[in-house]
This record gives C-alpha cells, structure tokens and sequence, in this order.
C-alpha cells in the first residue's frame, strides 16, 4: 500500500487529500483540504499551502484531476486563470511521477471504483449501474462537465469530452426567447451558459427580460438560495428552467454516447438531489421521441459521495488506465 497526493482543481475550489492506494484500487481518501482558487496565484503556492496544513512532507506522487483540456504542454482551466506545466511539476512541485486526468474524467474513474451506497435515484428504474456498457456522466458546477464511462467484464474505459460546450437547442417558445436574450451577450450560446452555477443567473436576467419584471438578485449564492427556498418567484421559475435545459441535455449527452445509465455529478448536481425529482428533469430526460421508452427505462443517479474528484484523481492512478508521467 502506498500513499499519494490527490488535486481536484475547478474553477472556484482547489481540493487536495492523502489517499491510500492497494492493488490498483483506493482504500482510503483522507480528510480534503481545501482553498478558494481566487486566494492564490497559481497551483504551486495552493500545494504549498496544502503542506503547510498537513503538516508533513507532501507525498512524491499526485494525481490531479483538472478543470479542462489535459493534453499539451501549458493546461489551462476553463474557468480560471491557473494553468499547470506538466514538464515543470517535479521543479515546482517536488513529485516524482503525477498524473492529470480532466476533472470530469475523474468523476468517471470514481463512479467506476465507488460501489451503490454513493448515490442517489433521481428517475427510471431504481435499479443499480450496468456492470458493463457506457455510463454518461453529467453534472453542472462552475462549469458544465460531461464524460462516459465504458465498462467491460474485464475492465473500463475513461472518456473525457467537452461536452459541457455544445451549443444550447431550444425546445420550446420561451426558450426561443431565452437564447435570443442571451446571444446579445454571448457570440455563442452553450449548453453550459444555462446549465451551470452561472447559467442560473443567465436565465433570471434573461426571464425578468422577457417578463419585463425587476430581477434584483445579483449574487450567485443569493440566487440559489432563493431559488431553492421558493422565496422569489422569478428566481424559481429560472431554476425551473434550468432543470429542464439540465433534462435535456442529459438526455442528448446519453443517446449520443450509446449510455446504459446516467450519473448527475458537479457540485450543482448535489445541491439539486431533492429538487430534481420534484422537477421537470425527467420529463425532457425522456423526451427524445421513437426512443423515448428507452429513456424511460435508464436509471439516473447523483453521485453523492462528498469528494468524487478527489476519490477520481486518487483510482486513476491507482488504475494505471493512463500514462503515469515520471520526471522529466
């Protein structure tokens, strides 16, 4: 058994922990530290701070999962201005090997290494995640995420996408609407420009537009807590909306990847576990004409273990799925 570092870098949060690793599995993930990205200048000092409150040497092995594209040699985050030079982790860093998985793949390495107790039902059949096929995984934070998981009987496949940043597709007049609002601020309209932390301010700025109705929450976190209380009536029908834009969207990243079921992740996929059941996810989820039944007969589930991206970070090491980058 041996101990290695593990990073879920996003856009907001930078998480580290010690996991344990034996026989090509996690067996222990230690309590996460973490730090507000916005409070550091770069990945180097957040991992010197991540010494410091461990208070012992940091391991010569780390795992990372990384907000964006991993491949090149300069790897910026979509959501923020940290960016990590592979060729400079052992100068910088002091580790010996590393690996750097995208944020959203580790979420797949951790659905395929955690057992049934780390999730929730949201829709279809309560039923538990095929042991073989794909497994889309989906979930909205900072950003929009999306990978799949392929599991065969002797073993899986991570694939990582940038699904998250295909373009939005209206289904309805008021959506219509919606994507006309926000093309006069964005030159391209993603998915995740809707289906995000941020995409539900995009959708009450935009309805309080179209109603011509005052929207006076500004701050994110107002914004969610009082949609999620039912406080303010704009901000509820935004997240209403943002519910079945998440539906949708779901069910297209599913028929395109050929899935057997799907895992909601991201930290807004948490946040909305009780709400989504309640909501009209389910309803655009299945929406997808002739396959419709089909749809209806795939289990959807949030992963609701508290550190998926650093439990990720720590199995795709402990897999050795990936290339295991030594010293350069």
């Amino acid at each position: 058994m041996k101990t290695i570092a593990a990073a879920d870098v996003g856009g907001t949060h930078a998480r580290f922990a010690l996991a344990s690793i034996d026989d090509g599995r996690v067996v222990h993930l230690g309590e996460p530290v973490t730090v507000k990205t916005s409070e550091f200048a770069s990945f180097q000092h957040a991992w010197q701070e991540f010494g410091r409150r461990i208070d012992q040497p940091t391991p010569k092995e780390l795992s990372i999962a990384f907000a964006g594209p991993v491949g090149g040699e300069v790897l910026k985050l979509t959501n923020n201005p940290w960016v990590i030079r592979p060729a400079l982790m052992h100068e910088r860093l002091g580790v010996e090997r590393f690996v750097i998985v995208n944020d959203f793949a580790a979420i797949a390495y951790a659905v395929a290494g955690l057992d049934g107790s780390a999730y929730r039902h949201i829709c279809g059949p309560e039923a538990d995640l095929p042991t073989t096929g794909v497994i889309s995984i989906v979930g909205p934070g900072t950003g929009l995420g999306v990978a799949s998981l392929l599991k065969r009987a002797d073993g899986y496949d991570v694939i990582a996408t940038e699904g998250g940043h295909i373009d939005f597709a209206p289904l309805d007049p008021l959506e219509d609407k919606i994507l006309d609002h926000l093309r006069a601020n964005y030159r391209r309209v993603s998915v995740e420009r809707l289906v995000s932390g941020r995409g539900l301010l995009n959708i009450y700025e935009a309805l309080g537009t179209i109603e011509k109705r005052p929207y006076t929450l500004r701050d994110e976190k107002d914004l969610w807590t009082a949609a999620l209380a039912g406080t303010d009536t704009l901000a509820a029908a935004a997240l209403d909306r943002l519910c079945l834009a998440f539906g949708a969207a779901a069910g297209d990243y599913a028929l395109a990847q050929g899935a057997h079921a799907v895992v909601l992740a991201g930290g807004l996929g948490l946040r909305l576990v009780d709400f989504l059941p309640r909501s009209g996810f389910r309803d655009r989820f299945i929406a997808k004409g002739r396959f419709e039944r089909m749809m209806d007969e795939m289990p959807v589930k949030v992963i609701v273990h508290p550190q998926p991206g650093l439990f990720g970070a720590a199995e795709a090491f402990a897999s050795n799925h990936g290339v295991i980058e030594s010293e350069r």
